[in-house]
């Protein structure tokens, strides 16, 4: 997980902490090309 990290969680919530930062970070900063260059944040707050 995390793209070739490995870490180690001293419970369940720290885990689940860890991924729902990965998905935040998935949903705003990565840039693809099939939304105009655009993050999925900006793409709907702006599809044109």
């Amino acid at each position: 997980m995390f793209y070739g990290y490995e870490y180690t969680f001293r419970s369940l919530y720290n885990l689940k902490i860890a991924i729902e930062e990965c998905i935040k970070q998935y949903y705003t900063q990565k840039i693809t090309t099939k939304l105009k260059g655009s993050t999925p944040v900006q793409y709907r707050i702006n599809p044109y």
